[in-house]
């Protein structure tokens, strides 16, 4: 299919985690700078995540790893037919991928704690592995007689890349709180640092050009700082109810491109392609 049309980009499935925990002054974020030399948003700061793969979606072992949530019960969350849980599974394997967490519990149904050199050893080996392709998560839980703690995450905000970049994607937004005893390290490879912050630190330094970010990674900023606690937020958001897709607009004005969000003025009006995704996924 040819892309110079750009209502004819396929729309790629995606999972990002916002990783929260207490800090010394109150709530904190985890997030990663992709690396400038990246095609989708080369040098913005972001949460860990990315697009869902095949094998988190076909994985005939994968409900045998998961706890607390079926493909069922995901996809009615997410308001889709089917293949609901890829999401959740996606938003562990990129956070591990990416960050070097991993939500999982172990035998004794508690969190995954590395802490031991060894053990820190051996889940950098399953991290490089996973990233690679050379072996799946369903095999490290498998391995390590670990569970993916999807009943720990929670489905927070669904944004859809607007028509006109040469990328587009369809993401849902969770959130999860960070694992204790686990510490989160950039991959030297897509993400080039990273770093703990209060959310509203995160947007004032993004207001005075310190931090690049992209829209939804502002929004869910926005969202998350008016919380004082990871419990608060925890909270809440299993709490939340229907979570409506948004949808931007690029505008050209004035020799360059404003962003138009549902509410904003002019954003009806605005004249754009057919947007209608083409998903290049499963599920919807």
């Amino acid at each position: 299919m040819s892309t110079s049309d750009p209502t004819q980009v396929p729309v790629r499935d995606a999972a990002t985690v916002m990783l929260v925990r207490d800090g010394a002054s109150g709530l904190e974020v985890f997030m990663l700078r992709r690396n400038p030399k990246s095609i989708f948003v080369g040098g913005a700061f972001v949460f860990p995540g990315g697009a869902v793969d095949d094998a988190d979606r076909y994985d005939p072992d994968l409900e045998t790893v998961v706890t607390g949530l079926s493909d069922e019960m995901a996809s009615a969350r997410l308001g889709i037919e089917t293949g609901g849980l890829a999401f959740w599974v996606a938003a562990i394997r990129e956070c591990f991928e990416e960050a070097g967490l991993l939500l999982a519990n172990n035998g004794t149904n508690q969190t995954l704690r590395l802490e031991e050199p060894n053990m820190v050893s051996k889940f950098s080996q399953y991290r490089l592995a996973v990233d690679s392709g050379a072996t799946r998560l369903v095999d490290v839980c498998k391995a390590e007689e670990l569970s993916l703690a999807c009943d720990e995450i929670h489905y927070f905000s669904h944004w859809i890349t607007p028509v006109g970049p040469p990328r587009r994607f369809d993401t849902r937004f969770f959130v999860a709180r960070a694992p204790e005893g686990q510490i989160g390290t950039h991959d030297e490879y897509e993400t080039v640092a990273s770093l703990w912050i209060q959310p509203q630190d995160a947007l004032d330094r993004a207001e005075a050009g310190e931090l690049e970010m992209i829209q939804p990674t502002v929004r869910n900023l926005e969202a998350v700082a008016r919380f004082d606690s990871a419990d608060e937020l925890m909270s809440a958001a299993a709490a939340m109810g229907s979570i409506p897709a948004i949808l931007p607009r690029l505008v050209q004005e004035d020799g360059g491109v404003r962003i138009l969000l549902p509410g904003d003025r002019g954003y009806s009006d605005a004249e754009t392609p057919d947007e209608t995704p083409l998903q290049s996924g499963v599920g919807k």
